[in-house]
């Protein structure tokens, strides 16, 4: 029962977050307008997060991730506004020069074993000149409109056969569908796990738990249909969530990097290829970076020297607070998500009440601080 209570103890603090700024905003944090643009403000660090989370997972940190989206944002720009090239090849050489960056910094931890901090620490400084350099310290804009639609644009209604002018259908019907596909997905794990003796929670414990996400699953949408629907970053952030969820729990580089994190030497001697996992996770953290970065400027409809700024901090303030270990070895993508979404709500709860960007950073520091004292705390119990 603990580790059930454990396992949604995180989506529970998000709900009472979301209560407290309810009540503390007068209910102006919980309009469709303003769920909608959390998704919107903060969909470039939810992805960076998933990437965060499986660096973290290895026991190690990303510090170059601000600077390596800054930088990709910054060749979008040269090449889509500067020089009026076509969208698909400009996001293609974007994508390509962020796992490239990510490449880099791989490549000099895993094989020449320089710490993650300092290479990292590096990629950084690194990144943000050549940002620096390639936009000449000014800022580039607009992005062509398709471009920006990544970010700014909204699933069309295309299921409205009730002419609803009002209301979102089609929202609303993709939520009932992912609710069919999540009881589906909760019925075949139990099965799965009885079958082969695996522990499973009473099933009083999975009815309760599957019925308190189908509940906020559904209000979620429904909130979202009474403005303008799920904002185009939700489809990508879905597609990221579906691929990386399934890379963590169902292969075997998933399981590797879990064992690294966990016990590296042993790891090791057990024929885990160490190297090579980790020049892929930090190959993989590249790739995050260049999408978020691509988002963000498509955000922004600008490229900026100062965009990035603060990003991998508030992606592994994301991380430890959805639940992964400073050590290694445990956390979940799942959980990475909402814990950036505990922060996002922080953040826009906090502008709504108009507190000052000082006490807006103390607030963020001590709920981090808070995070990873639940973890030693829980793993101190647990031992």
């Amino acid at each position: 029962m603990s580790e059930n209570i454990r396992q949604y103890g995180m989506i529970l603090a998000l709900i009472g977050i979301m209560i407290f700024f309810a009540i503390t905003t007068g209910g102006i944090s919980l309009k469709p307008l303003n769920i909608s643009n959390l998704l919107l403000q903060n969909g470039h660090i939810l992805i960076l997060a998933v990437g965060m989370l499986i660096v973290i997972l290895t026991g190690n940190i990303d510090l170059s991730v601000g600077s390596v989206a800054a930088f990709v944002g910054a060749i979008a720009g040269i090449m889509m506004i500067k020089n009026d090239y076509p969208i698909i090849p400009s996001v293609f050489v974007a994508l390509s020069i962020g796992i490239a960056a990510g490449a880099w910094n791989g490549f000099w931890i895993a094989y020449i074993r320089i710490p993650a901090f300092i290479v990292t620490l590096g990629g950084m400084l690194i990144f943000r000149g050549l940002t620096l350099a390639v936009l000449g310290g000014v800022t580039l804009g607009p992005f062509p409109d398709a471009f920006n639609a990544i970010s700014s644009g909204f699933l069309p209604d295309t299921l409205d056969f009730l002419n609803l002018e009002d209301f979102h259908l089609t929202t609303v019907i993709i939520g009932i569908l992912f609710s069919l596909l999540y009881i589906v997905n909760v019925y075949f794990s139990r099965t799965k796990k009885q079958k082969y003796d695996f522990e499973v929670a009473p099933l009083w414990v999975t009815i309760l738990s599957t019925s308190f996400i189908l509940f906020a699953l559904n209000l979620f949408t429904f909130t979202l249909a009474l403005y303008r629907g799920f904002p185009n970053i939700s489809i990508i952030l879905f597609i990221v969530l579906a691929i990386y969820v399934f890379l963590t729990t169902k292969t075997v580089f998933g399981r590797h990097v879990y064992a690294m994190g966990g016990n590296y030497e042993a790891a090791k001697l057990s024929g885990v290829k160490t190297k090579f996992t980790m020049f892929m996770v930090y190959t993989n953290m590249g790739l995050l970076a260049a999408v978020s970065g691509l988002v963000y400027a498509a955000r922004l409809n600008a490229a900026t020297p100062k965009a990035g700024n603060l990003f991998e901090l508030d992606a592994i303030a994301a991380s430890f607070i959805g639940g992964a270990s400073a050590s290694g070895g445990v956390g979940s993508v799942i959980g990475a998500v909402i814990g950036g979404l505990v922060m996002g709500v922080i953040n826009n709860g906090m502008s709504i009440m108009s507190l000052g960007i000082d006490w807006q950073q103390v607030v963020k520091g001590l709920v981090l601080l808070l995070a990873v004292w639940f973890d030693i705390a829980t793993k101190n119990k647990s031992k």
